[in-house]
C-alpha cells in the first residue's frame, strides 16, 4: 500500500467534492485541520496515516449541508477508500473518526475513542476557535440567514442533539452553545495549549462586541 499516493489521491478527491462548499467548511477548512492534526500528532503516539485520512475526510459530506444526514459522509469515505484498496481495519477506523470527530451538541455519549480520533477531534475544534473560528461562525450564520445577535434570545445550553441540529438562533449564541465549551473538551496536550490562546481571543472579541453594541457583557456561566 502506497500511503503517500493514497493521501495525494484523497486530497484531490476532497478538493473536488468541496469545490462549491460554504466558506467555513470548504477545502481550506480541511487543509487547516490537516495542518493542525500533523502538528498535534508530533507529540502523540498515533498512526499518522489514519490521522491524515481522518482529517482529510472528516467533513466530506457534513450533515449540515445534506439535510441532516449523518450517514452520507461515512459512506462516501468508505466507498472511496475501498476503491483505493485500503485495508478494512484502517477504513473502519477512519469511518469511526468521521462519525465522532464533530461536535453535534447535546450530551451524546461518545461510543468510540482512539488516539487518532482525539488528534483529529482537537484539530477540527481548533479551527472552530480564535480568529478563524469567529470568521467561520459568522460566515455560516450569514449563509443560513440568521441574525447576528438578539439580546432577547438567550443561548440554550441544555439542547438535545436534535435541537442543536435544528437551531436557528442568532449567531452570537453559538459562542456559548459550542465555541466557549471547546477549550475544556480538548484531548491532547498540544491541543489544549493551542486552544487556550484562541479561546482568550474569542473572549476579547465578545467583550468588544458587547461594548460596541452598548450592553453589559453576557455571563459566560449562565
Amino acid at each position: 500500500m502506497d500511503k503517500t499516493r493514497i493521501i495525494a489521491h484523497t486530497t484531490e478527491f476532497v478538493k473536488q467534492k468541496l469545490q462549491n462548499a460554504e466558506g467555513g467548511h470548504d477545502w481550506f477548512h480541511i487543509e487547516r485541520v490537516l495542518k493542525n492534526a500533523r502538528e498535534i500528532s508530533a507529540g502523540e503516539e498515533v498512526d499518522l496515516f489514519v490521522v491524515e485520512l481522518g482529517a482529510l475526510l472528516h467533513d466530506i459530506a457534513d450533515y449540515k449541508f445534506h439535510k441532516g444526514d449523518e450517514t452520507l459522509g461515512p459512506k462516501m469515505a468508505r466507498n472511496f477508500l475501498l476503491e483505493k484498496k485500503v485495508p478494512e481495519e484502517i477504513i473502519s477506523h477512519v469511518v469511526n473518526i468521521i462519525n465522532w470527530a464533530s461536535f453535534k451538541g447535546g450530551n451524546e455519549k461518545q461510543e468510540f475513542n482512539s488516539p487518532e480520533l482525539q488528534v483529529v477531534q482537537d484539530a477540527d475544534r481548533l479551527d472552530a476557535l480564535g480568529a478563524i473560528g469567529i470568521a467561520r461562525t459568522f460566515n455560516y450564520g450569514g449563509f443560513k440567514g440568521r441574525a447576528i445577535f438578539d439580546p432577547e434570545i438567550l443561548p440554550n445550553l441544555n439542547m438535545s442533539k436534535e435541537e442543536y441540529k435544528k437551531s436557528t438562533a442568532p449567531t452570537v449564541n453559538h459562542f456559548y452553545e459550542k465555541l466557549f465549551l471547546l477549550k475544556d473538551r480538548m484531548n491532547t496536550k498540544t491541543g489544549k495549549k493551542l486552544a487556550e490562546e484562541r479561546h482568550l481571543f474569542m473572549e476579547q472579541f465578545m467583550e468588544q462586541f458587547y461594548k460596541e453594541w452598548g450592553i453589559p457583557p453576557r455571563n459566560r456561566n449562565f
